[in-house]
């Protein structure tokens, strides 16, 4: 015997589709593929393991790599992790201030795009691409010597603020010339990498066998394959070189070079404080020492006139068993006071590393890889979202650490 049949209740199937309504959205979907990717990353991980699929693996490699081990490379990052802020609370911080002066100039926050050769393999724009991305940020761009890029070409595409980086040539005119040229195209600072007398020994290039530009041959023609949309960018685009001394004697690139043995062959090793006082003389802006590595030599680079020095250890590419440059703000701002500035890089993921350095003392940091990911991940699209995340990231960690400015850190703000 069976009961009644259920009645149908249109109030109850109203009151129904009502809270499916409420509780389902569907949002419109960007019509740019790239914007709806990069909005689903969350993270400079993220755009790391974006590039790590799309880049051939020795140009990752090279992106991604240190030298030896890669311990140095590990201390960097493990600095950051291992350093904590103190937030004050109840202290009525409305709306934080991140722009600050760095070298005599303004940044919306303590961030300078680091100098990075061969730009160009991670994307066809390259340098461009970056310097572009800097200027709308409102952050500094460093133009390596190095650059697929030339002097002249990336003045051309920014109105914001460049510094140029140098190495010791062993032709000290072709140093004067670069130095004129960048004079003339208004580049303010000269940052001088001072930390390879000789090319540290990167493993991961040897394993490969990996050359600049990359060669696509029998032993990387799969690899080539396996990364179509890398490959077709490269292979349509005009030949990489080494722009800024196209056609010179030193050798531009043309030819695939083993980069080590060009840096131990076309650098001066014998760099010495002489060489930079030749330097401080020829360049008449801030001239910047980077890749000092022990307080007793910021300490002589004040003596010497200098305004700022970036504590790095070319973010451990060179020597695999030096110290986190992070470990020696502190004690270096201690020893020079406000006689120069002191930056410091290697290992910068996120804004609130470079809270945690400027509270330690540091006037700015200095990112490298970072814009690499994003550049190898996403292009010009992928960096502005970077920097978009590191100004977010500064602002929020102000806010939730309670101090009301970038200026009014110190290390009361760290455990």
């Amino acid at each position: 015997m069976t009961g009644p049949s259920p009645r149908f209740d249109p109030f109850g199937m109203r009151q129904s589709l009502a809270t499916v309504r409420s509780v389902v959205r569907f949002e419109g979907r960007s019509g740019d593929r790239t914007t709806r990717r990069l909005d689903r990353q969350a993270s400079v991980s993220d755009l790391r393991a974006v590039a790590r699929r799309r880049l051939p693996r020795g140009v990752f490699d090279y992106i991604d790599g240190g030298a030896e081990d890669e311990q140095a490379m590990a201390r960097n990052r493990a600095a950051f992790d291992q350093t904590l802020l103190s937030p004050r609370v109840l202290v009525g911080n409305d709306m934080p201030t991140t722009s600050t002066s760095v070298l005599g100039g303004p940044v919306a926050y303590p961030l300078v795009l680091a100098p990075t050769g061969f730009t160009r393999i991670a994307d066809p724009q390259g340098e461009l691409a970056v310097a572009r991305a800097a200027d709308r940020a409102g952050v500094p761009y460093t133009l390596s010597t190095l650059s697929t890029r030339s002097i002249e070409e990336v003045r051309a595409v920014s109105n914001g603020r460049l510094w140029f980086q140098v190495y010791a040539w062993r032709d000290r005119g072709l140093v004067g010339e670069m130095l004129e040229r960048a004079a003339a195209a208004r580049f303010e600072a000269l940052v001088v990498t001072v930390d390879t007398a000789m090319f540290g020994r990167r493993e991961r290039d040897v394993r490969r066998g990996f050359s600049l530009p990359p060669t696509i041959g029998p032993g990387t023609f799969l690899d080539g394959l396996a990364h179509p949309a890398w490959t077709w960018a490269f292979v349509r685009s005009e030949p990489i070189r080494f722009a800024n001394v196209a056609g010179r004697e030193v050798g531009d690139g043309a030819a695939p070079v083993d980069l080590a043995a060009y840096v131990n062959h076309q650098m001066d090793p014998s760099l010495s404080w002489d060489d930079v006082a030749w330097l401080r003389d020829h360049w008449k802006g801030p001239v910047v020492l980077k890749g000092v590595q022990r307080v007793a030599d910021v300490v002589r680079a004040a003596d010497e006139g200098l305004d700022a020095v970036v504590l790095s250890n070319h973010g451990g590419r060179q020597l695999d068993v030096g110290p986190a440059p992070l470990d020696l703000v502190a004690p270096a701002v201690d020893a020079v006071g406000s006689r120069l500035e002191v930056m410091v890089d290697g290992g910068i993921r996120r804004g609130s590393d470079i809270v945690k350095a400027r509270a330690a003392g540091a006037s700015a940091v200095l990112a490298g890889r970072a814009y690499l990911y994003a550049l190898g991940a996403f292009g010009e699209a992928g960096v502005d979202r970077l920097l978009g995340w590191f100004a977010d990231d500064v602002r929020r960690t102000l806010a939730l650490v309670g101090a009301p400015s970038v200026d009014a850190l110190d290390r009361s703000y760290l455990v």
